[in-house]
C-alpha cells in the first residue's frame, strides 16, 4: 500500500491500528463485505444524483470526514488538509476537539461544511465546555457531535510498540524512520508537531505540548453522560446535536427523548474495544427503532463508495470515513483527502447506477441481502 511505503512506521501503525489486536477493525470490514446489494435493471441511469440534504444543507454525497483525534501523527498539518478538501468537495468535515487546528481556523478553511466533535470537560461546572460551545456558535459550526463511546482510555498495541506517546515526540528510535520519509519530515518542518489546538487557550502559562496534554488529562473525560447531553443540547439551542457512538436501540430512544437531532451508529472504528459488534450489524436495528424520527449517521469500516451505499441501504443518511482519509494523506500528502473523496463519490455514483437507483433517498428501500457466513474481501 502506498501509504505504508511513504510513511514512517510509527505514523502508519498509529493510523491503521485499533484496540487489542485489531479484531474490531477486521469485524467491521468483514461485516460490510457481507452486505450484498440486489440490483434492479431495465431503467436508464443517465442522471444519477449523489447529493443528500442533512440538517438543512445539501452535500455532494452521503460521505463525510469523521472526527479523528490525532491525524497529524499520520501527517503533520493533516487537520488543515482535511478541512480544506472537504470544503472544496462539499462533504461534511468533523473537527475533533483534540484536533490540530482550532475551531476558528477550521471555520476559515471549511466555513460551509464544518461540524465539531466534543468530549465533556466537567470541572468548574463545565465552564470550558460551555466556552467551546460558544466558540462553535461564533464560528457558525453546523452540527455539534457529542461522543458517548470513550469512557476510558484503552490500549492500542500497534502504536505502543512503535513508541507513540502523548504529548507526541520523535524519539531516537523513530528518527531513522522519519529521515526515510521525506513527505512526513517536510510536513513536520512546515507544520510542527501534533497538538491539541482548541484547548491551548485554557492552559495557564505557555501552552507547550506537555502543558496542554497534562491539562487534557486532568480536564477532559472521554464520554458524555445523558445529563450532560441534555445540558449541551440546551446550550446549542436550535442547532443540530448528534450523539456519536451508540450501538443499542434503547440508547437511541434515550437520545430522542432528550431532543437530540441525530444518532451516529459507531463502534469507534474498532479503536476502543475489539469485542464490540460491527457497526453495520447494529445499524438496521437502530434505524428501525428510530423509524425516521431523527437522522442516522454511520461509521466504522467505511473504505469505499460501495461501503457507503451499504450503509445508506441499511438505514443511515450519512456515512463517515476516517482511515481512508489517513491513507490518502500518507500516500499523497495534502492532495490525498480530496483524491479519496472524489474516488468515494464516483464509486457511490457508479454503484447506484449499477443497482438501478438514481437518488440517494431511494437507496433506503433497495433490496438487500445480509449474508451470515460470507467470504470478505482481502482488505
Amino acid at each position: 500500500m502506498a501509504a505504508r511505503r511513504s510513511l514512517p512506521a510509527f505514523a502508519y501503525e498509529y493510523g491503521d491500528g485499533g484496540a487489542g489486536w485489531d479484531g474490531g477493525i477486521s469485524r467491521n470490514w468483514h461485516a460490510l463485505d457481507c452486505v450484498e446489494l440486489v440490483p434492479r435493471y431495465g431503467e436508464r441511469m443517465m442522471n444519477v444524483d449523489t447529493s443528500v440534504e442533512l440538517f438543512g444543507r445539501r452535500y455532494a454525497a452521503p460521505i463525510g470526514v469523521a472526527p479523528m483525534g490525532g491525524p497529524s501523527v499520520v501527517l503533520p498539518g493533516a487537520d488543515g488538509y482535511l478541512a480544506a478538501s472537504a470544503e472544496q468537495l462539499n462533504v461534511p468535515y468533523v473537527l475533533g476537539m483534540v484536533g490540530g487546528i482550532t475551531i476558528e481556523q477550521a471555520a476559515t478553511l471549511a466555513p460551509s461544511v464544518l461540524w465539531l466533535q466534543l468530549y465533556p470537560m466537567p470541572k468548574n461546572d463545565h465552564a470550558r465546555g460551555y466556552d467551546l460551545v460558544r466558540r462553535a456558535e461564533a464560528a457558525n459550526v453546523n452540527v455539534l457531535v457529542l461522543t458517548m463511546d470513550c469512557p476510558v482510555r484503552t490500549t492500542r498495541p500497534r502504536e505502543v510498540l512503535q513508541g507513540v506517546t502523548t504529548p507526541f515526540r520523535v524519539t531516537p528510535a523513530m528518527a531513522l524512520s522519519v529521515v526515510r520519509s521525506p513527505r512526513w519530515l517536510g510536513a513536520y518542518l512546515k507544520n510542527g508537531a501534533p497538538r491539541f489546538a482548541s484547548l491551548e487557550r485554557y492552559v495557564d502559562g505557555r501552552p507547550t505540548s506537555a502543558a496542554v496534554t497534562e491539562f487534557a488529562r486532568r480536564e477532559v473525560r472521554g464520554a458524555f453522560s445523558w445529563d450532560e447531553v441534555a445540558r449541551y443540547r440546551d446550550w446549542w439551542k436550535d442547532r443540530p446535536v448528534v450523539v456519536k457512538g451508540l450501538l443499542h436501540p434503547a440508547d437511541a430512544e434515550r437520545a430522542i427523548s432528550l431532543g437530540i437531532d441525530g444518532v451516529w451508529v459507531s463502534n469507534h472504528g474498532g479503536r476502543q474495544v475489539d469485542a464490540l459488534p460491527a457497526s453495520i450489524d447494529m445499524l438496521p436495528e437502530l434505524a428501525s427503532a428510530i423509524d425516521g424520527r431523527i437522522k442516522v449517521m454511520f461509521d466504522s469500516g467505511v473504505r469505499t463508495g460501495v461501503d457507503v451505499v451499504r450503509a445508506i441501504s441499511n438505514g443511515a443518511q450519512m456515512a463517515f470515513a476516517g482511515k481512508a482519509y489517513l491513507w490518502g494523506l500518507g500516500a499523497l500528502g495534502a492532495r490525498g483527502p480530496g483524491h479519496v473523496s472524489r474516488l468515494i463519490i464516483e464509486e457511490i455514483r457508479s454503484t447506484m447506477a449499477q443497482i438501478g437507483v438514481d437518488r440517494v433517498a431511494a437507496l433506503q428501500g433497495v433490496a438487500r441481502q445480509r449474508v451470515a457466513n460470507c467470504f470478505g474481501a482481502n482488505r
